[in-house]
C-alpha cells in the first residue's frame, strides 16, 4: 500500500512562513519609512535610509511568494479572497511601487529630494494601512455563495478593518523604531 503525501499542510506552512517573514522583514522597512517623516534633518534622513538600503528591496519577495503560493496551492481560496480585497491590495501595491521609486530617486534627483522624501514616508504609511485593511477584512470573513465571493466591491470597508489598518500603522512603527535602535546611533537612535 503506497502512502499519499498530503501537500495541504506543507503549503500551509510555506505560506504561513512567507507571511511571517514579510511582516517581520518588510514591517521593519515600512515602519522605518513611516518614522522617516519625523527625522529632523537631512543627516538623520540619510542615516535612516542607509540603515535599510542594503536589504529593503528584497523583502517584497516574501509578498510575491505568498500571493503566488496561494494561487498555486489554494486556487479556490485565492478566487474568494482576492476579489474581496481587490481595492486595498491594489492600493498597497501602488504604494509599494511609489515607495520604491521614491527610495531610488531620492539618491538620484537632488532637485526634488524633499518630494521623494515625502513620497517614501507616505508610500510606506499607505501600504501599511492597506495591509491592515486587508488583514481586518480577512479576519472578519467574506460573503461566499457556493464557491464564489458574492459580496460587494467595498465590503472590506468596515470599522474593524479600518481600525486594524490604524493598529498596523502603530505595530509597524514599533518594528521600525526597534530597527533604528539596533542599526543606528546618536540622535537617530535616541
Amino acid at each position: 500500500m503506497s502512502q499519499v503525501l498530503d501537500f495541504v499542510p506543507i503549503w500551509t506552512l510555506i505560506l504561513g512562513m512567507a507571511v511571517f517573514f514579510y511582516v517581520l522583514l518588510d514591517g521593519f522597512d515600512l515602519g522605518v519609512g513611516m518614522l522617516y517623516g519625523f527625522a529632523p534633518d537631512t543627516a538623520s534622513r540619510n542615516t535612516i535610509m542607509n540603515s535599510i538600503a542594503p536589504i529593503w528591496d528584497g523583502n517584497e519577495t516574501w509578498l510575491v511568494l505568498g500571493g503566488l503560493g496561494l494561487l498555486a496551492a489554494f486556487p479556490l481560496a485565492f478566487a474568494i479572497i482576492i476579489p474581496a480585497v481587490y481595492f486595498p491590495i491594489l492600493v498597497m501595491l501602488l504604494a509599494l511601487v511609489f515607495r520604491g521609486v521614491a527610495f531610488e530617486f531620492r539618491f538620484r534627483d537632488a532637485e526634488h529630494k524633499t518630494f521623494w522624501d515625502h513620497g517614501f514616508c507616505y508610500g510606506s504609511a499607505v501600504a501599511t494601512f492597506a495591509q491592515g485593511v486587508v488583514l481586518g477584512a480577512f479576519i472578519q470573513g467574506f460573503e461566499v455563495t457556493g464557491r464564489q465571493f458574492s459580496g460587494g466591491s467595498f465590503d472590506f470597508l468596515t470599522p474593524f478593518s479600518l481600525l486594524t489598518g490604524f493598529a498596523l500603522l502603530f505595530g509597524y512603527g514599533l518594528l521600525g523604531a526597534g530597527w533604528l535602535i539596533l542599526k543606528t546611533n546618536g540622535a537617530v537612535q535616541e
